[in-house]
C-alpha cells in the first residue's frame, strides 16, 4: 500500500465517522458515550492523517 492511498483510506475512514456521529446526534436518544468514543477515533485518524502528509 502506497502512502498516498493508505491517506486515502484513512481520509474514507474518517468520513464515515463523522457521518455515523451525526447519525448518532440526530436522534433523540443519543448515546453520549458513543458521540464521545467516534469522536476519539476520528481525533485519532485526523492526527494520523496529519503525521503522514507532513
Amino acid at each position: 500500500m502506497t502512502l498516498g492511498s493508505h491517506i486515502t483510506e484513512l481520509q474514507k475512514k474518517h468520513d464515515q465517522l463523522s457521518d455515523q456521529v451525526e447519525k448518532i446526534q440526530s436522534r433523540p436518544s443519543a448515546d453520549p458515550l458513543k458521540v464521545v468514543s467516534l469522536k476519539k477515533q476520528k481525533l485519532k485518524i485526523k492526527e494520523q492523517i496529519a503525521r503522514l502528509s507532513s
